[in-house]
């Protein structure tokens, strides 16, 4: 078992991803908190498209944020690597909507406003979306690279006569 306080690989990241996140999560409740007390609704579409408006405000910041802090060391800001981002930020806010939605329409059977339910329901939806986030960020979008092998031929040689001759791989 890995001791995540003896780790600084995974602990740093972690630590620097989680208050990103906390800035995340504040953009995320606001954004949403704000679309529902202007335009209240239980209906499900709705939902799905607030979430959608808040998680993706949530996910500009995240990647600015990442890419220049959390994983700064192994960030290349390539096309591919944003591509990556956002395959990563579909996959988690379909997550996201999925426990926010589903979460929202289970806690009806609580007796508290509509409100709470759908806060509370969010606050899971961002627990769990935010593990698998970390998780596809840390082992895809900005994985530690392997440095390119340079190639070089080694020839040996005997009294002016080549023996051998071979490619080989140096880093």
């Amino acid at each position: 078992m890995i001791n995540l306080l003896q780790n600084n690989d995974i602990l740093q990241p972690f630590m620097k991803f989680t208050i990103i996140g906390a800035i995340n999560s504040i953009i995320d409740l606001t954004s949403l908190n704000l679309l529902l007390f202007l335009f209240p609704t239980e209906n499900s579409i709705i939902l799905m498209l607030f979430n959608t408006i808040a998680y993706t405000l949530a996910m500009i910041n995240s990647y600015f944020w990442n890419a220049n802090w959390t994983f700064h060391q192994h960030a290349t800001k390539s096309r591919r690597e944003f591509l990556y981002f956002i395959i990563q930020a579909i996959i988690s806010l379909i997550i996201n909507t999925i426990v926010f939605v589903r979460g929202a329409f289970l806690l009806r059977i609580l007796a508290v406003p509509t409100i709470y339910e759908q806060n509370i329901a969010k606050g899971l939806a961002m627990l769990i979306s935010g593990i698998a986030s970390f998780t596809f960020m840390r082992v895809i979008v900005f994985r530690k690279r392997r440095p390119k092998a340079k190639r070089m031929y080694v020839i040996l040689t005997f009294k002016n006569r080549t023996i051998a001759k071979r490619m080989i791989d140096t880093m």
